[in-house]
């Protein structure tokens, strides 16, 4: 008992030549890793939430757009022409959905301020008349498509008569030209119909100095001579009572003037009736805004936009 008394306090002092037992060595790990441990929960404790929600977002963000990198370069390589297809169809997605943002603000300020829409500026005038449009194609399509299996038709007649059915955002650059060019030929085989009908109710004027004007009106659009703004504008009473008033028009009249317009003129004559009222009126309230702005105030694509001025098709 002595002897081991001294021992162990031999070991005490000369702590560094004597080598801890087995059972020693697993409590100092024990110890240490119990230490361990808690340092690292006591850290954890200190992380905030929203980093670790802000780090997980960044981390989902950057694989999704990595992935979808990925996924283009397959397209672009493998199938070209599906490829700018998706391409025009994404972008048109973007620039539908940022329209209808700024139509919401526009409404909404509307709202705000009681703005009636002919108060409006010129620009949101034409946002909210050219976005009523977008949404109405829209619309149809959605409606068409409710049946089981039928968006597999829509997808068909949207390639098949994609003028008709796809709002502007998702023509190709091609398109967009040629279905101008189109809308432009469909305005000048409306001319010459109207122009008869014109020459046709001449006699039936009473002011003979508004007979007169009228004659020389269709003789220089004959001719190829655009008319002045005056020389329409001295016309103007004819256009308010009978024969030319838009209450005493004929059906087929009223279906030229449709063509003439980019309106569908396959409606009953009441209906026609009421869209030429209403979308000359918004003409009217587009001029008058137009006038406020100033020409030289428009981008050349808002010119470009006034000369193929479209409506509901």
């Amino acid at each position: 008992m002595a002897l081991s008394r001294v021992f162990w306090a031999r070991a005490a002092l000369w702590g560094s030549a004597v080598t801890p037992g087995p059972v020693v060595t697993r409590r100092l790990q024990l110890g240490r890793s119990g230490l361990a441990w808690g340092a690292l929960r006591s850290s954890k404790l200190h992380l905030s939430p929203k980093a670790d929600m802000k780090s997980l977002i960044s981390y989902v963000v950057t694989k999704t757009k990595a992935i979808n990198g990925k996924y283009h370069r397959f397209l672009s390589r493998h199938f070209p022409r599906f490829y700018v297809l998706y391409t025009i169809f994404m972008k048109g997605l973007q620039m539908f959905w940022a329209d209808a943002k700024k139509a919401r603000r526009i409404k909404t300020n509307m709202w705000k301020h009681n703005i009636k829409f002919h108060q409006l500026p010129y620009r949101e005038m034409e946002h909210l008349r050219q976005f009523r449009q977008d949404v109405t194609k829209c619309l149809f399509l959605g409606i068409i498509s409710i049946p089981p299996f039928a968006n597999y038709l829509v997808f068909l007649l949207m390639y098949l008569f994609p003028r008709q059915l796809l709002i502007k955002h998702f023509w190709t650059p091609k398109q967009q030209i040629d279905f101008l060019d189109i809308y432009h030929a469909l305005r000048k085989q409306s001319h010459s119909e109207i122009i008869s009908y014109l020459e046709s109710v001449i006699p039936l004027i009473s002011d003979a100095g508004l007979r007169w004007h009228l004659t020389e009106l269709c003789s220089k659009i004959q001719n190829g001579t655009h008319p002045a703004a005056q020389d329409i504008l001295a016309l103007r009473e004819c256009f308010c009572n009978h024969p030319l008033g838009i209450n005493q028009l004929q059906p087929l009249q009223l279906k030229a003037l449709s063509r003439a317009m980019l309106l569908t003129p396959y409606l009953p004559p009441p209906w026609l009736r009421r869209r030429l009222k209403t979308h000359t009126t918004v003409i009217h309230q587009l001029d008058s805004a137009l006038a406020k702005l100033g020409i030289g105030q428009l981008t050349t694509q808002e010119v470009k936009s006034l000369l193929h001025f479209t409506s509901e098709v």
